[in-house]
């Protein structure tokens, strides 16, 4: 399987800890932030990330792809799942999108690889998040508005080894927002919520990006 991705993503993160966790050969392939062509080849559209299948066929959706490696072998993701978690997570992601989205440029990422990639990104984001720097500039700010939802998180995880107590698609929902979070220096996680994002990533053998 190859799955087109940036390496910013938390929806590819989803697919890439999912293949470490049932151990699948997963192909990562970083595509440049202005590289629309070999999105629109791939699928007929710009999206990312792209899971292509070893039959040849794409998947599209973050979820699908995570499920779908979930059944391949034995399956890892058994745990159940609460609606609490899901319904936190659509309440952290747009307030995270003002922390993360204004640093990730700065990190020198792959998907980042020359001027032209860099800027098609800042002109995406300004148009969805307005000045990158004055979001930047906010940070405290936002800091203060995203806490009570991640001490909500924390108050409902179980284990540093899973969310629930046994590894559900809760993880896949947790994991990867926390490694995106985490390139905010000055943001700490409370205090399961840190052993937890600090386990998996080790379990996963991932490192988190730089904190900036």
């Amino acid at each position: 399987m190859k799955l087109y991705m940036f390496e910013h993503c938390s929806l590819c993160f989803r697919v890439r800890m999912t293949a470490a966790l049932t151990r699948a050969h997963l192909q990562e392939v970083v595509v440049l932030d202005d590289d629309t062509e070999t999105m629109v080849a791939l699928v007929g559209k710009r999206q990312i990330p792209i899971l292509v299948k070893d039959d040849g066929q794409p998947m599209l959706e973050s979820m699908e792809m995570v499920k779908y490696m979930d059944r391949l072998g034995a399956s890892v993701l058994t745990g159940v799942e609460k609606p609490a978690i899901a319904a936190l997570e659509d309440q952290i992601t747009p307030k995270a999108a003002r922390l993360t989205q204004p640093r990730y440029l700065l990190l020198g990422l792959p998907e980042f690889g020359n001027i032209a990639a860099l800027d098609h990104y800042q002109v995406r984001k300004r148009k969805a998040l307005g000045d990158l720097v004055e979001l930047r500039a906010n940070t405290r700010r936002y800091i203060d508005e995203l806490m009570p939802d991640l001490e909500a998180i924390d108050r409902l995880i179980e284990s540093p080894q899973a969310v629930n107590g046994t590894l559900s698609l809760d993880d896949v929902r947790v994991l990867p927002i926390m490694r995106s979070l985490a390139v905010v220096k000055g943001l700490r996680f409370p205090q399961r919520l840190r052993d937890y994002f600090e386990t998996m990533m080790t379990r996963i053998g991932h490192q988190p990006l730089p904190a900036i």
